[in-house]
């Protein structure tokens, strides 16, 4: 992510922003890891959004050490 595209995307979460299109299966893949990393809880709209996302996407494994 370049410090453009974060400055745009500011606080927001994954329901209302996306980077651009090269980057958004990465970027489902990135919000997903750390969610699980540090055991965070997603709202519906949040979850609905990610798996609608993911099903476009390749389906490479994603490694995620949880915190401790």
């Amino acid at each position: 992510m370049t410090a453009r595209s974060n400055r745009q995307k500011s606080d927001q979460d994954v329901t209302e922003w996306l980077p651009d299109e090269a980057m958004v299966c990465r970027y489902v893949a990135d919000w997903t890891a750390i969610k699980l990393r540090w055991n965070l809880t997603l709202d519906p709209v949040e979850q609905q959004t990610l798996t609608g996302l993911a099903a476009n996407c390749p389906n490479p494994p994603v490694t995620v050490t949880t915190a401790d």
